[in-house]
């Protein structure tokens, strides 16, 4: 008799079937393969990655890319070299790198080493150096043979750098990705974001060095050499801008301090030497504060910063300054034997200048000094005297002959007191010719002492105007560029 045979829902539990994996007690398991491995050996077991990734040789490969930048590390002026470190992406697809995701447990995505792998040789035009960036060993790689390179690079590039605005420079570097190898048509290039995305975001920007990211803008072009085939480039453009306040600090602000002393200098007496010394110390001081910065200041081999011919027009300046105070000095300068003012001067400077210059009028000197009626009188005792010595003769017979009678004793006493009085108003008459001429030398020297001070005005308002109109030049080109 033959037992009758039962459908597997009526069987025992012990004569159902096993799942893969499972195993009963006593047995061996029967191994399971995870679906990443699977998946990594079906897409690798006969993949060459030598080969551009088409079947068709005459599609061309797109490559989408991408830059974020993180930070500006340094700008070399020197060598026109800058340093970035970004965050570059790549997308392109890959028709040997697909599958179906319900064969592999619904697996859409995987990432494969990137040595395995087909990677387009897409490189910078502006390296200079290899930077120091860190190794990412795999790419991501979707179901539809989408892959995705995701790195980080540090970029050492060539930049024609502009320091003729510093320290309110902005810089233009360009970062130029293209093949090195492949034509256009083996391989194009696209943007993988709207360009307005790209130009305006600072989402991972470390915004907390010398240079500020403004944005950065990109373009695609076409680049061929003598009739050849074209190769694709995409250019971004990196706006990036220095921030001036520790430059304006530690630069502008001593050298326009010395400047406001060196005005400040002209207050004092110019018929002083002490101004002279003063101007002299500010020169040196200034000549010490060019050596302390001169390692500061940016240089290249083309071209000098406005900044530098700032701090050499204001050493100009500086020397003009002492060059006119050591000529007010010298004019002002007391002398026993300097000549009398030209009158040419006189009508110039203490005349006309004043009131152009709206200074107060001056005191208006005589050109000669009269002599008083003493004086007058004087010589008329000096004839009287004369000729009282013309009859007082020692010899009775000589008076006689003379026609002069012999004077009596009390008349001969009277005439010896003006023989002494005589010689006293000679010698007062030359002390008061002494004292004349030194007036005269005195108020000489007070003519030149105000024509002195006439032209130190004139020269300090000249000085002064030069200074301001050049300071306001300086200050409205530094802050249309700061503000562009």
């Amino acid at each position: 008799h033959c037992p009758s045979v039962s459908s597997p829902s009526s069987l025992p539990p012990f004569f159902l079937p096993l799942p893969a994996g499972t195993w009963r007690q006593g047995q061996t398991p029967e191994p399971t393969e995870p679906a990443l491995r699977r998946l990594s050996h079906y897409l690798l077991a006969h993949y060459q990655k030598g080969i551009r990734p088409v079947r068709d040789w005459k599609t061309t490969t797109n490559v989408a890319i991408d830059l974020m930048v993180y930070a500006i590390l340094s700008v070399d002026e020197k060598n026109q070299v800058l340093t970035t470190y970004i965050w570059y992406r790549q997308h392109w697809t890959d028709e040997f790198l697909r599958w179906d995701p319900a064969r592999f447990d619904n697996l859409t995505q995987i990432s494969l080493p990137v040595e395995s792998i087909w990677v387009p040789d897409i490189l910078i035009n502006e390296f200079v150096d290899v930077g120091k960036s860190p190794h990412v060993p795999y790419v991501y790689v979707g179901h539809h043979g989408e892959v995705q390179n995701l790195k980080p690079i540090q970029v050492m590039t060539a930049c024609s750098l502009d320091i003729y605005n510093f320290p309110f420079d902005v810089q233009n570097c360009s970062l130029t990705f293209t093949s090195w190898l492949h034509h256009i048509r083996d391989i194009n290039l696209s943007l993988w974001r709207q360009p307005e995305l790209v130009k305006f975001d600072r989402s991972v920007f470390m915004n907390q060095g010398e240079w500020e990211l403004l944005y950065v803008l990109t373009r695609f072009q076409e680049f061929s050499v003598k009739s050849s085939d074209s190769y694709a480039e995409m250019k971004f453009y990196v706006v990036i801008r220095r921030r001036p306040l520790f430059y304006t600090v530690s630069l502008l602000l001593p050298s326009i301090f010395l400047m406001v002393m060196d005005i400040v200098g002209f207050y004092l007496p110019p018929n002083s030497g002490e101004r002279v010394s003063f101007k002299i110390t500010l020169l040196l001081g200034y000549s010490v504060f060019l050596i302390i910065v001169s390692d500061t200041l940016p240089a290249t081999a083309v071209g000098t910063p406005l900044i530098g011919i700032y701090f050499v027009v204001c050493m100009a300046l500086l020397v003009i300054s002492l060059t006119e105070t050591i000529l007010i000095v010298r004019l002002v300068h007391k002398q026993d034997l300097q000549p009398h003012v030209p009158m040419w001067v006189k009508r110039l400077l203490l005349e006309r200048a004043t009131v152009l210059l709206c200074i107060r009028d001056r005191k208006k000197f005589s050109q000669s000094r009269t002599q008083s009626s003493d004086i007058s009188r004087q010589v008329e005792n000096n004839d009287s005297t004369a000729k009282l010595n013309h009859c007082g003769c020692e010899d009775p017979r000589e008076c006689e002959a003379a026609g002069c009678t012999r004077p009596t004793p009390a008349f001969a006493g009277q005439a010896e007191g003006s023989l002494l009085m005589h010689g006293v108003l000679r010698e007062i008459t030359a002390i008061r010719q002494f004292l004349e001429k030194h007036e005269e030398f005195r108020d000489v020297a007070h003519e030149w002492l105000q024509v002195g001070y006439v032209l130190d005005v004139l020269l300090f308002r000249a000085y002064l105007v030069a200074v301001l109109a050049y300071t306001v030049t300086l200050g409205t080109l530094w802050s249309v560029w700061r503000d562009a």
